[in-house]
């Protein structure tokens, strides 16, 4: 998902994009990480660099429960957000068999690839 340096220079944010993110906000209430995106995101999204960005957008990113997936993780103090140190598959159903809506996974493509 990045490039051999870590760069994200593909990724294209466009008003397409932003009413695309919106709509899939309605439909998530929890944001799975792994470490490295979690770190990214977590030191933008809480920031005053932020706000020139759609409230919608900030206000889901910030608000919506975080799970970050982490062996090295000492603490993450971004707001609604836990650490999960294992990829245990029994904890993993217990999670997506929880009410509420969909869990979704930005990035993270260890995370993704550890989970299937």
């Amino acid at each position: 998902m990045a490039g051999i340096n870590g760069e994200i220079d593909w990724f294209l944010w466009n008003e397409e994009t932003a009413q695309y993110a919106k709509e899939l906000a309605k439909s998530i209430d929890s944001i799975l990480f792994g470490r490295v995106t979690y770190e990214l995101m977590a030191n933008f999204w809480p920031t005053p660099a932020a706000d020139t960005e759609d409230p919608l957008i900030t206000n889901y990113m910030n608000d919506t429960a975080k799970i970050v997936f982490s062996k090295t993780l000492e603490r993450a103090d971004w707001k609604n957000t836990s650490i999960i140190r294992e990829i245990d598959p029994a904890e993993i159903l217990k999670l997506k068999q929880q009410p509420g809506k969909n869990l979704v996974i930005y990035g993270s493509g260890s995370l993704v690839s550890s989970l299937t």
